[in-house]
């Protein structure tokens, strides 16, 4: 009998949490032939509020016991006196590194600039404009004031950011495009720049294509896309790049984001899955927010179990990753993408689509 593997399950706010809902469905044990067992924290914003971040602090512990964590969009108050940003504590708890965000072409929607193959952003999950110390200088509002902004960035961060691009490249035959401003900061920004260079050396099979950050933007726009590409980032730059690069396939709600966190080999010891977007209250009790994101979720972290658990995960993985897009293109899509069905329509086609393919792969005895 095969491990049970333990995913832990984040629950949100709003919009957030009713693609989540939607999303779990798909985490069935029986539909996909898996051992799976989900444990549920609510990180909506009451109950953190409530419990004064505690549930926050108790589900990063289950995470980093567990390994696996799906997440649901949340909301982070404005107010500085509140209990602010659960993804910030999260990233502190699990000790996570690396945020890889990919894009992909959605089969029968058109994307921007003639993208067709995948883009990974790989970018720092913490550390650099995010967490910088501010201050001031100088009489309010005068023409003499001053600002200041005191930033860090790691060799560990730069080295996992590095060391895990060029891992994927190499699984996905993709090159390793793009990089800081190490030009214009040669002792900050040109740290990440230095371990993207030393993982080259370590991986001289993965094409590498060092490109100055403005530079990768103008390339993602202009031709650099002929080939699948894997971006290594620093934290604010990625966060910027997330933001272009998933719409440029047609919605940032057809791509999933994973948080990882890794050993001292930078092998990974914790993955927490999520949509990139946030809990969309405009959306609420509609029915038609797009599930996408939350569905590819549910594939990224079965792709990372399979990593320890066998083969069997994986199957289940592809079985999501390929039912979510032949969903999409039979034309069964939510208004973001120019259809016409709901987030629910969408789920249940995805779960038909799983529970086929993962029949027929039995009845002809292959894996996948």
């Amino acid at each position: 009998m095969p491990d049970t593997v333990r995913i832990v399950v984040l629950e949100g706010d709003e919009t957030g949490q009713e693609l989540l809902e939607q999303a779990v469905r798909l985490l069935d044990p029986d539909l996909l032939g898996i051992e799976l067992s989900l444990e549920r924290f609510d990180l909506s914003l009451d109950n953190r509020r409530a419990t004064s971040n505690q549930v926050v602090i108790d589900a990063a512990a289950a995470m980093r016991e567990a390994g696996f964590g799906l997440k649901a969009a949340t909301i982070t108050p404005e107010d500085s006196d509140d209990v602010g940003s659960p993804n910030r504590i999260l990233r502190e708890q699990l000790d996570g590194k690396v945020i890889v965000r990919t894009g992909r072409r959605l089969p029968g929607v058109a994307p921007v600039a003639g993208v067709h193959y995948p883009i990974s952003v790989v970018r720092m999950a913490v550390d650099d404009a995010y967490g910088a110390s501010e201050r001031r200088e100088g009489d309010t509002g005068s023409a003499q004031e001053v600002a200041y902004r005191v930033e860090r960035i790691s060799r560990y961060t730069c080295r996992a950011v590095a060391e895990y691009a060029f891992r994927t490249a190499g699984k996905l035959n993709a090159r390793v495009y793009g990089g800081p401003k190490w030009t214009v900061s040669p002792v900050y920004e040109g740290m990440l720049k230095e371990e993207m260079d030393a993982a080259a050396a370590h991986h001289p099979d993965v094409a590498y294509q060092p490109v100055l950050i403005d530079a990768t933007y103008a390339g993602l726009l202009s031709g650099a896309t002929d080939a699948p590409l894997v971006i290594p980032a620093l934290n604010r730059d990625g966060d910027c790049l997330s933001d272009m690069v998933l719409p440029m396939f047609g919605s940032i709600a057809g791509a999933e984001s994973v948080l990882l966190a890794f050993d001292s080999s930078y092998s990974t010891t914790v993955a927490m899955a999520e949509a990139p977007h946030g809990p969309a209250p405009a959306l609420r009790g509609k029915d038609l927010a797009n599930p996408l994101a939350m569905i590819l979720a549910c594939g990224a972290v079965l792709h990372h179990a399979a990593e320890r658990h066998g083969a069997g995960y994986e199957r289940a993985s592809r079985a999501i990753y390929e039912s979510a897009l032949e969903t999409v293109g039979s034309g069964i899509k939510t208004p973001d993408l120019g259809g016409s069905s709901g987030t629910t329509d969408v789920t249940n086609a995805v779960i038909e689509r799983v529970r086929t393919k993962i029949d027929v792969w039995s009845s002809l005895g292959s894996a996948a």
